[in-house]
């Protein structure tokens, strides 16, 4: 991991969530980020226990103040979780939390007894990776001429058979209905999508983006995109489960859910914050369809590592990102035994605004000749404001501004995810497949692609209107 890439996205999340103290963790290195100043712990008997044994740890320390140590949120949730207050979140800088470090080291013994997990940080899920966000070119307008990429299938859509495809990501465009790719698609708008400058903000128009790939790929499909992910496309994990429940409540459990994004929290037994939630879903029908992450490691990225774990391995789909040319991996994509499926992620061309004539948006867009990370695009940055995390010091202070006409280039295991999750609906339709967990087992077994990822072979789901886009070795450096 590049500790600048990892600065730029944190210091991008904490401007979009002032309120909330966070910190890079854990302790010794930067992986994820996660709440100052509070744990997470199950409601109920963990709850009584972790703060007794907090607080206990505390007094017996003299640097820590066990008078902090309390609950700071409900008792009960539907999600089951509770935030345990256990230091100041003020204090200190962003490199780790030493309250929440001594919290968790005064249940590692109680936690070996028991056999299982008491309590957890509060981490921040973030679209797709959070702190390695997506690749540099987040997002490049496309001028309309170009088309789509996946370009939009044949077929027509059904009401009575269509395929439901629950999006939690940003919203929609205001716009959106202009385009007429997204005719079947609904759901919550955009909370804001430019500053007062009139520039994009943060992961505006990712939302709309997935479901233009969805919607290209599989044409009998009812897509609802729900804005769940509004601050730079990050939530607290306390709040992420609740986040899911209002979501299927909304519309009620979908066929499939296509989830693009996640965290890494050095563990292999997934986030306290949607446990409930994922023992409810393995008892619907739904499939969920999560991406990979983008931190270009092998390390579990959750919700998408459930798919490794015996009692999710029906429920859970988990997908990683191909290069521009669908031979091999993308450098920046997860990979590892848990990611189960690699499709087309890079530089793929959908739907960012409803418009089809130049609007007056504009995207502070800077290049370099290459990308430090191998990418053979321009690296982009928002200055003062970083925007594409690859960028390096020395970013131009003055960037070009470029307009967007509607359709765009974006990559990342975010992009790769709703292509899937197409490619799954599309499969249930020309099947007359009504179970979306077998038609993705039945859809795997007949697939004869494969690529290459770090030395293994892997399924590789292509889209048959997928086009490959040459790879460019990026120029040297001087």
């Amino acid at each position: 991991m590049a500790p600048q890439r990892f600065h730029e996205q944190f210091e991008q999340i904490q401007r979009s969530m002032p309120d909330v103290p966070l910190a890079m963790g854990p302790d010794d290195s930067a992986e994820f980020i996660f709440e100052k100043g509070y744990v997470l712990v199950r409601d109920g008997d963990d709850a009584r226990l972790v703060e007794d044994t907090v607080r206990a740890h505390f007094t017996a320390e003299p640097d820590l103040v066990q008078d902090r140590v309390r609950r700071a949120s409900p008792r009960a949730n539907r999600s089951g979780i509770t935030r345990i207050q256990v230091g100041d979140p003020g204090e200190g800088g962003s490199r780790g939390d030493r309250t929440v470090a001594h919290a968790l080291r005064a249940l590692r013994e109680t936690e070996g007894r028991a056999g299982r997990r008491l309590v957890s940080r509060n981490h921040l899920v973030a679209i797709a990776g959070g702190v390695n966000s997506c690749p540099g070119d987040e997002p490049a307008p496309v001028p309309l001429g170009e088309g789509l990429n996946p370009a939009a299938a044949e077929g027509t859509h059904d009401p009575d058979t269509a395929v439901g495809v629950l999006v939690i990501d940003t919203g929609l465009m205001h716009d959106y209905r202009s385009h007429p790719l997204l005719a079947h698609t609904e759901g919550d708008a955009q909370i804001k999508e430019c500053d007062d400058d009139g520039v994009l903000q943060e992961y505006v128009g990712h939302g709309t983006f997935i479901a233009g790939l969805v919607a290209a790929v599989a044409p009998n499909t009812d897509i609802t995109v729900r804005n769940s992910l509004n601050d730079a496309g990050a939530i607290l994990e306390s709040e992420f489960g609740e986040k899911l429940f209002e979501a299927v409540d909304a519309g009620g459990w979908p066929d499939i859910l296509s989830l693009s994004a996640g965290t890494s929290n050095g563990r292999t037994d997934g986030l306290l914050g949607v446990e409930a939630f994922m023992r409810e879903l393995r008892e619907q029908r739904t499939l969920l369809v999560a991406a990979a992450g983008n931190n270009g490691s092998a390390t579990p990225f959750w919700p998408a590592a459930y798919a490794d774990l015996p009692d999710y391995q029906d429920v859970v789909l988990s997908v990683g990102a191909l290069r521009s040319d669908g031979e091999f991996g993308a450098c920046f994509s997860n990979h590892g035994a848990w990611v189960k499926a690699y499709a087309p992620g890079e530089r793929l061309t959908s739907v960012l605004t409803g418009f089809d004539t130049p609007v007056p948006y504009v995207y502070q867009h800077s290049t370099y000749d290459a990308c430090r990370y191998g990418f053979g695009y321009a690296c982009t940055c928002q200055s003062p404001r970083h925007n594409g995390v690859l960028s390096e010091e020395g970013c131009a202070t003055k960037p070009d501004q470029v307009m967007f006409e509607g359709l765009a280039h974006w990559s990342g295991t975010s992009f790769a995810t709703p292509v899937v999750a197409g490619m799954i609906a599309a499969h249930m339709t020309a099947q007359q497949e009504t179970d979306p967990r077998v038609a993705r087992y039945k859809m795997l077994a007949a697939n004869s692609g494969f690529a290459e990822v770090r030395g293994a072979h892997v399924p590789a789901l292509r889209p048959p209107t997928w086009r490959p886009v040459p790879v460019v070795p990026p120029a040297p450096r001087p």
